[in-house]
């Protein structure tokens, strides 16, 4: 389980069980949704926020929790495919969303730990160091450009190895920090729903369905990992789909000695990169080391995540005591910047934020707080759902995108693992083909087994088993499903079809 969701209390929200009207409708209990649904609040809105199954067990629970206006896309990446003034317009956004958490922090009187610390990037942990010290004296220059300061270092703290020191980044406990900011959403006509699945986003009025009701409302914001289709037309909120791009990503904690390392944040260059935030505790501190990413759903073994994990950390420092392991997805775009706008008059949706959750997750919740209220924002365009500037292409876009039909082929035609339920063993899934019909099968602890069917309803691959986190994974778009077959992430609204056991048997 995720060192967040271990160290923070519970607290349980109602389901929707009546027709209501509110200004606007939040889905999604992640970092987005609350914060949205917050500002909205703060603003002077009334605001319904619903959550499908609990707030923030997913992603927003599972991350490492990084606040840095530093981009995935490297200084020189952004200026060469965005130019100079959009690339810092992007770190730009990324430090008002950082101040904007420092706000909520104050206004709230929010105890989650929040600190400034530096922010270090520095060269691959996957190749010799001195291989890396140009580029990074390179990426400094840029970043220069740009207008933010970024000192170049022959050797950062830990690693040892060339890289450049950003100062004045954070760190919180994101757990603690967005249940202050949830606690105070109910009240005065705002609600906040747990176990509320959205079925339908309809339209005049506009309302939300769930639950068998309907929220009537002015706006919707809609803070999924993946847009729900909501009223947008079907072509459409599928194409945002498919340029969205899953990944897997896997992090361990450890306890360390006081007063050994830095705190301090810190990821490479490696592609996918290896980050690590070191915390100060009373007596010890605690490292939380994440990497080893891939497609979801594109690995087999991924236990091995975990293991090669351990090996590095332990590489770099040795007196680490390994105590949690989890694993998250963070979605990418096609041009690396998250797409935040309007999907459809009065339908608001915030993707694609790949490693910058924390930073890009709170803008684009203040972007939906200024779309719901009719404000300028001098990002919209640059982060817009319909823009047409592409890094690299439609080369780019189609490379990403092209493993969609090569999974779904493939996988149709060759992917089974037995003909029988006796290839399973207790707390392993896999993919059988009983008299002729292929079942996603799980065993559990106890021998029971759960038939489902493998086909994703979102756009109709084939799921693999993920024995790591005990999941079904999609490897074309990155819906993910329970042992069970219920779906926990999308693009995929619906759960995996329940196949009958008797049936499957005979």
């Amino acid at each position: 389980m995720s060192y967040w969701l271990t160290a923070a209390g519970e607290r349980r929200y109602p389901r929707l069980e009546n027709n209501l009207r509110v200004d606007v409708v939040v889905i999604g209990g992640g970092i987005t949704g609350i914060t949205a649904a917050y500002l909205l609040k703060r603003a002077g809105r009334t605001v319904a926020l619903v959550e499908r199954e609990q707030c923030l067990r997913r992603d927003t629970g599972h991350t490492t929790a990084h606040i840095t206006y530093v981009t995935d896309l490297l200084p020189s990446e952004l200026v060469k495919y965005f130019g100079r003034d959009d690339g810092q317009a992007a770190w730009d956004a990324g430090l008002a969303a950082m101040q904007q958490i420092e706000e909520n922090i104050r206004q709230e009187q929010a105890d989650c730990e929040f600190r400034h610390v530096p922010g270090y990037l520095f060269g691959s942990l996957k190749k010799d160091p001195a291989d890396d010290a140009k580029s990074l004296q390179q990426e400094a220059e840029a970043a220069a450009e740009m207008d933010f300061e970024g000192l170049y270092m022959d050797k950062v703290p830990v690693f040892n190895r060339p890289g450049i020191r950003f100062a004045n980044q954070a760190k919180f406990h994101p757990v603690k920090y967005l249940k202050a900011l949830l606690a105070m959403i109910p009240g005065d006509g705002c609600h906040v729903f747990e176990q509320t699945e959205v079925q339908e986003v309809g339209e005049e009025p506009l309302n939300v369905k769930a639950n068998g009701q309907s929220i009537e409302c002015g706006y919707v914001v809609v803070a999924t990992h993946t847009p729900l289709m909501g009223k947008a037309s079907l072509v459409s909120a599928t194409l945002l789909q498919s340029k969205l791009v899953p990944h897997s990503t896997y992090a361990v904690g450890a306890r360390l000695p006081q007063g050994l390392y830095p705190e301090a944040l810190f990821w490479d260059t490696s592609d996918p990169y290896y980050y690590l935030r070191i915390d100060r505790h009373e007596d010890h501190d605690y490292a939380i080391f994440g990497g080893e990413d891939h497609k979801t759903g594109q690995q087999t073994d991924t236990k091995t995540n975990f293991q090669n994990l351990v090996r590095m950390l332990l590489t770099h420092l040795p007196q680490a005591v390994v105590d949690h392991h989890w694993s998250g997805q963070v979605f990418g775009s096609n041009d690396g910047l998250p797409y935040i706008g309007e999907v459809a008059k009065g339908q608001f949706a915030a993707t694609g934020y790949a490693g910058n959750g924390m930073t890009f997750g709170t803008l684009g919740a203040m972007m939906a707080c200024d779309a719901a209220m009719g404000r300028k924002n001098p990002w919209s365009d640059l982060f817009s759902v319909s823009r047409k500037k592409i890094r690299g292409g439609t080369w780019d876009y189609l490379r990403e995108n092209i493993d969609y039909p090569y999974y779904m082929i493939k996988d149709r035609l060759t992917r089974s693992e037995g003909k029988s339920v006796d290839a399973l063993a207790p707390g392993e899934g896999k993919i059988l083909r009983i008299d002729g019909r292929r079942v996603a099968a799980y065993m559990d602890e106890k021998g029971g087994v759960t038939m489902v069917s493998p086909v994703c309803p979102h756009m109709g691959c084939i799921v693999h088993w993920n024995g790591a986190e005990s999941t079904w994974d999609c490897p074309c778009h990155g819906s993910r499903f329970t042992a069970t077959g219920q779906v926990l992430g999308g693009p995929a609204e619906t759960s995996l079809e329940r196949v009958d056991v008797t049936q499957a048997k005979s």
